[in-house]
């Protein structure tokens, strides 16, 4: 047994303490990182898109993947698969920006499989608020209560769990048409990808 003591967070969990960059690459010891995302943070469905999406607008995903990450880990069972797809989707957007296009139109792919599956609905007997809406992309938007409140809040006031928060206003649709597409591109293109260009708006576009 050697002497290698690893490096913990505050919490005294295993956590390297290499600094990184925007998208998650080790920078050599000494060298100016961006902060690493707080583990373990529990938040509210709304508090996670919203952290989410302006990470993935400053072109950091691998720092939105570790947001949905915490959601997936600290969400209802039910709802494991929306999460995880949603953070397969920043990874493999990670991925195609790092320069590694097959590996992120891999990851990109799978996180649109695990979206389509829908198997949150299954579970949890969630749907998708736009596929009530028709071509409308903002169902909730003549609520009194705002979109915040209509996609967060189901009539019981809980937070999870009841048909009308599932998926908490976040356009899956878009989403999985945006995943494929940039994984087409990424394969064919030697173009390298620009993270924060083709960063998804997880509500549909103007949220």
């Amino acid at each position: 047994m050697n002497g290698t003591t690893r490096d913990r967070d505050e919490e005294g969990r295993a956590r390297s303490a290499r600094p990184r960059d925007g998208l998650g690459r080790p920078l050599p010891y000494g060298a100016e990182g961006v902060p690493r995302q707080p583990e373990g943070v529990v938040r509210t469905p709304g508090e996670t898109v919203r952290e989410a999406q302006r990470l993935l607008d400053a072109g950091m995903p691998f720092h939105a993947h570790e947001v949905f990450e915490d959601a997936w880990k600290s969400g209802p069972a039910g709802e494991r698969d929306l999460w995880q797809g949603l953070a397969q989707l920043a990874v493999g957007l990670t991925h195609a920006a790092r320069g590694n296009r097959e590996g992120g139109a891999r990851l990109l792919r799978r996180g649109a499989d695990r979206l389509t599956s829908r198997s949150w609905e299954r579970t949890s007997g969630g749907r998708d608020e736009s596929a009530q809406a028709g071509s409308e992309p903002n169902a909730e938007a003549g609520s009194e209560a705002g979109p915040e409140a209509s996609s967060e809040a189901g009539s019981d006031g809980s937070e999870h769990g009841s048909p009308r928060t599932i998926p908490y206003g976040i356009d899956v649709g878009g989403l999985v048409a945006w995943a494929r597409e940039l994984a087409d591109r990424a394969e064919t293109s030697p173009a390298a990808v620009d993270a924060a260009g083709e960063a998804p708006r997880l509500r549909g576009r103007g949220t």
